[in-house]
């Protein structure tokens, strides 16, 4: 699956008011930019809220792929990929092992943590995934929005997505540490001096601070979160086919967001995780 990022045609203010009025959302005047699975005929633009380190998001993303493909020269799909701290109060390195947080966070025994994470482990293999939680460096996910934000603007977008989450699930790398990100960015093709000059200042903190504000006009508390061409909203990691069918019925034209599928399917928010 071929994938195409940058920079979209920002909406005018005619249109953005068009949109608001139509969809009864509020939609932002800036251009929306992400990562396009290119496919002949129809478009379709859908927003994913995601956290880096959240187990589940990894595992939805690979479902909707998954998805995609099976609208093999039927749909074109933008992915525009939106920036969600699970936990922004977070300290760059939590210095505790999954094991240990679980217990404490949820006050469960260290043995149904430890149940917990192989069973997530697991699923995540049926995916095609390879999960070392007991191993992965916790801390704050903030910077490496920013890196993801400065990929998706120099069409490396969907590549750091990818390897930002293989970085923590599977190599359990700190992604907290901005010695670490450079290292992920220049992988996938950015520059280390681009990535070093936005962490020397502020440099794509608002384009992160701009996707979690737009998360709460949506109403978005946990993600994975999925919103297909500002008609529907999707929450957590779908089954693969749960999404085929949202695809197949967005594709249809639906007036106004809603939420097309009762959403047990599982997540994380601020404060919880399936597990």
């Amino acid at each position: 699956m071929r994938a195409k990022c940058g920079f979209q045609t920002p909406i005018d203010a005619q249109a953005a008011d068009s949109l608001m009025r139509s969809n009864e959302i509020s939609l932002p005047n800036t251009a929306f930019y992400g990562c396009s699975y290119r496919r002949s005929g129809a478009i379709m633009q859908v927003e994913i809220w995601s956290d880096v380190v959240c187990p589940w998001c990894y595992i939805g993303k690979r479902r909707f792929e998954t998805a995609v493909r099976q609208f093999e020269g039927r749909l074109d799909v933008e992915v525009v990929w939106r920036s969600f701290e699970l936990d922004p109060s977070a300290p760059k390195a939590i210095g505790k092992d999954m094991v240990t947080m679980l217990s404490e966070k949820y006050r469960m025994s260290r043995e149904k943590a430890i149940e917990s994470i192989a069973n997530l482990t697991s699923l995540a293999v049926s995916e095609g995934l390879e999960y070392h939680l007991e191993s992965a460096k916790m801390g704050n996910s903030f910077d490496a929005h920013r890196l993801l934000q400065l990929a998706v603007l120099t069409g490396h977008g969907d590549a750091m997505k990818e390897r930002l989450l293989k970085a923590y699930f599977t190599e359990a790398m700190e992604i907290s540490s901005q010695e670490v990100l450079v290292e992920l960015g220049t992988e996938v093709g950015l520059q280390a001096t681009t990535i070093l000059d936005m962490y020397a200042g502020d440099y794509m903190a608002k384009e992160v601070r701009s996707d979690e504000a737009l998360a709460s006009k949506y109403g978005i508390k946990g993600v994975p979160f999925y919103v297909f061409d500002s008609k529907y909203g999707v929450s957590g990691a779908q089954a693969t086919e749960v999404f085929v069918e949202v695809l197949s019925k967005v594709s249809e034209e639906s007036p106004a967001l809603s939420f097309p599928v009762e959403s047990d399917a599982p997540g994380c928010t601020d404060d919880s995780c399936a597990v």
